[in-house]
C-alpha cells in the first residue's frame, strides 16, 4: 500500500503551529501553551479532509542560534521540510514579518516542495485585512486563518488537499485499521535514556536527545519495518512524581505519556541501572501492569554499573518489581548499542503472548488439574469449585472462571501461575474474572 502524503507545519516559535495541527486532526494531540519552545520534537499525526488522508508533522520552532538543543530542534524542522509533500509556513499576522520569518522563507524558496503561507491569528475581519504585508516573504498569497477559533481552516484544508500529489489508485491503510502495527511505548523517568533507545530502535535520529531532563515534551511515534513484521514505537515524556511536576506543559506531557501506556500494546520500561529501581519506577510499573499492557524491563546504562554491584542491582529489580515476574529484564546500553539486539526478539515474544488464545478444552483441563492438586480454600465452611473456564478475549489474554463461590486473590494467583506455566505464556499480563453461580 502507498504511504500517506506528508504535510509539514513549520515556523518560528509561538506562531500557533501546534494549535493548527490540533485543528486539522480534530483533537488535542499536540501540547499547546503560550510559551516559545513547547514543541521540541517532530510529532506526526493523521488528518483527513474530503476523503483524502495525509500525515501532518508538527515541528519545533525554528530558531537561528548556536545553542545545542535549539539547534537540534531547528534541524528537525529543516529535515521535515525536505521530507514533506507540502509545507505550511505559519506566520503570526498580529506581529508581522520578523527576521526569523524571513530566514525560514529563504530556506523554503530554495525547496522544490509546494509551500502554503499561513497567516495565523487572523481572528476577525480587521486582522484578515493585515495579511498582505506578508507577501514580501516571497511565498505566494497568504491564507488567513485563526487556528484557535477555526476561522478559515476549511479553505486552508482545501488548498492543502489540492497541493498534495495525486491520490494512489490502491487504498491506503488507516491507522484505525484492526490490523494496525503492534505498538510499543518507551516509558520511564526523565533522563534514563528513552529517546536514545528510541532512536537506536528506529535507526534514525528522530527524537531530540540532550543531557537535560524533560527534553521530550510529547509522545513521538514511528512505524518500523523489520524482517518479521511491522512495529510502532512511541517515545514518551519522562514520568516524575506529581509534586515535582511544576509546569503546566510538563504536567500535560506526563498525562500524554500515561495515555500512551494505556493505549499501547506493550511497554519498554526503561530504568537507569546506575540508580536502580526507584519508587517512581515501581509506580509506573504498576500502571503498566494495571493497564493490561505487555511489558519488557530495560536496565539501561548497564555498562556504567561496576561489576561488583551488578548482582545486587538484579536482586533489587526482582524484589521491587516482583509483581512483574513474567516480564523479561534486558541489560543494555542504548548509547553504545550494546545488547540492543535482544530488544526486538523480546518485543516479538511479548506480542505473541499478548495475542495468545487458548483452546477452551485445554484451558479447562489445566483448571481441573490445578484444583485436584490444590483445591480452593473453604469459604464459610463450603469449598468453592471452578466449574468452567473460558478465554473471553486476547490483547491481553482475559479469562472468565465460573465458580460456585468466591475465590480468594491468593488462589487466583495460583490459577494464573498454572495457566502461565502450562501454556508457556510470555511477557504479558493476564486478566482473570470470576462469575459466581447465580450471580
Amino acid at each position: 500500500m502507498s504511504p500517506l502524503p506528508v504535510v509539514a507545519v513549520v515556523g518560528r516559535p509561538n506562531v500557533g503551529k501546534s494549535t493548527l495541527v490540533n485543528r486539522f486532526v480534530g483533537r488535542r494531540e499536540a501540547i499547546v501553551q503560550e510559551k516559545p519552545g513547547v514543541t521540541r520534537d517532530r510529532k506526526e499525526l493523521v488528518a483527513e479532509w474530503n476523503g483524502r488522508a495525509f500525515r501532518i508533522i508538527d515541528t519545533g520552532g525554528w530558531i537561528a542560534t548556536d545553542e545545542p538543543l535549539a539547534k537540534q530542534v531547528s534541524m528537525q524542522a529543516e529535515r521535515a521540510i525536505r521530507e514533506a509533500d507540502v509545507v505550511l509556513a505559519v506566520v503570526d499576522v498580529t506581529i508581522g514579518v520578523t527576521e526569523e520569518d524571513a530566514q525560514i522563507a529563504r530556506i523554503l524558496q530554495r525547496a522544490d516542495t509546494p509551500v502554503l503561507l499561513v497567516a495565523n491569528k487572523a481572528d476577525d475581519d480587521r486582522r484578515e485585512r493585515e495579511i498582505w504585508p506578508l507577501v514580501k516573504l516571497g511565498l505566494g498569497e497568504p491564507h488567513p486563518l485563526s487556528a484557535i477559533h477555526g476561522r478559515g481552516s476549511g479553505d486552508l484544508l482545501d488548498a492543502v488537499v489540492a497541493a498534495l500529489p495525486p491520490a494512489p489508485e490502491e487504498p491506503v491503510a488507516s491507522e484505525l485499521d484492526p490490523n494496525r502495527p503492534f505498538s510499543v511505548a518507551i516509558v520511564g523517568r526523565p533522563n534514563v535514556g528513552k529517546s536514545t533507545l528510541f532512536n537506536r530502535l528506529v535507526g534514525d535520529e528522530r527524537s531530540v536527545v540532550h543531557d537535560m531532563p524533560g527534553t521530550t515534551r510529547d509522545t513521538i511515534d514511528t512505524i518500523v519495518e523489520s524482517e518479521d513484521g511491522t512495529l510502532k514505537f512511541i517515545d514518551t515524556a519522562g514520568m516524575r512524581r506529581k509534586s515535582r511536576v511544576d509546569e503546566d506543559t510538563e504536567y500535560y506531557s506526563v498525562l500524554r505519556a500515561l495515555d500512551a501506556v494505556d493505549l499501547a500494546d506493550a511497554a519498554l520500561l526503561v530504568i537507569d541501572a546506575t540508580e536502580g529501581v526507584s519508587h517512581q519506577d515501581q509506580r509506573l510499573a504498576e500502571r503498566i501492569d494495571g493497564a493490561g499492557t505487555a511489558i519488557v524491563i530495560v536496565l539501561n546504562k548497564w555498562d556504567l554499573v561496576p561489576t561488583e554491584e551488578r548482582e545486587q542491582i538484579q536482586i533489587d529489580v526482582a524484589d521491587r518489581l516482583g509483581f512483574l515476574g513474567y516480564a523479561p529484564t534486558l541489560k543494555l546500553s542504548a548509547l553504545t548499542g550494546r545488547n540492543l539486539k535482544h530488544v526486538l526478539p523480546a518485543v516479538r515474544e511479548a506480542e505473541t503472548a499478548y495475542h495468545f488464545r487458548i483452546p477452551t478444552a485445554g484451558l479447562n483441563r489445566v483448571i481441573r488439574e490445578a484444583q485436584q492438586r490444590h483445591p480452593p480454600p473453604l469459604d464459610k465452611k463450603h469449598r468453592p469449585r471452578i466449574q468452567y473456564a473460558t478465554q473471553g478475549a486476547a490483547d491481553p489474554p482475559t479469562f472468565t472462571l465460573f465458580a460456585t463461590r468466591n475465590l480468594p486473590a491468593t488462589y487466583l494467583r495460583y490459577i494464573e501461575r498454572m495457566i502461565r506455566e502450562h501454556f508457556d505464556l510470555g511477557p504479558t499480563p493476564i486478566k482473570i474474572r470470576v462469575r459466581r453461580r447465580g450471580g
